[in-house]
């Protein structure tokens, strides 16, 4: 007698992320994720809750792998502003075409549901908040190694960063210029302010 085989959660929330990030929450039905993950309704539910169960860890696996992709910029560069700025090319340009979408997994989420699902709202809210944390805890030790400017608190340039690359990542959705993406990110970082200083 064969023993079945045996599930893989991290890969079946990954298969699940990529699902809904392409489809959406509300687009994404449980015939589409039974299709993509090959389990049944009820293995779904025996493991995940519910389709929002599903959902909620796919975001977190969404937001976690940002912040592995963080930390590999990380390692790779001596500075802390040229992390953040592989972070974004990387983010931006070379994973573009290896995700059904390039926007943004929790951008998208927050943008598409409304206080009906507030608690999967929540969730991407917090995911956005910890790849945040992430981004002030660097540009503080950009700050401590003179980097980037003080006037501003590293939180306040977090933001500043995150806006600018929920921009990005909307702008190269819709266009497929890569040179004029670029140019977008490489003003990020050469303008105040997180123009290095000199």
């Amino acid at each position: 007698m064969s023993k079945p085989a045996k599930f893989n959660r991290e890969e079946t929330i990954q298969k699940a992320a990529n699902l809904y990030w392409q489809k959406g929450f509300h687009a994404t039905s449980m015939r589409n994720l039974q299709e993509v993950i090959d389990m049944r309704p009820g293995s779904i539910y025996a493991s995940f809750g519910s389709k929002e169960g599903l959902f909620k860890e796919a975001l977190q696996h969404y937001a976690t792998s940002g912040i592995v992709q963080l930390n590999q910029c990380i390692a790779d560069n001596d500075s802390p502003i040229a992390a953040l700025k592989q972070f974004v090319e990387t983010a931006v340009l070379a994973n573009r075409n290896c995700a059904p979408s390039g926007m943004c997994m929790l951008v998208k989420t927050v943008a598409e549901l409304t206080d009906e699902n507030a608690d999967l709202l929540e969730q991407a809210k917090r995911s956005l908040v910890m790849v945040e944390t992430a981004f002030a805890e660097l540009l503080a030790q950009a700050q401590v190694q003179g980097e980037v400017d003080t006037q501003q608190t590293p939180q306040a340039l977090a933001r500043f960063l995150q806006i600018q690359i929920i921009g990005i990542r909307t702008y190269a959705h819709a266009n497929s210029d890569d040179n004029t993406i670029q140019d977008f990110i490489d003003a990020i970082f050469s303008n105040p302010p997180l123009a290095m200083q000199s």
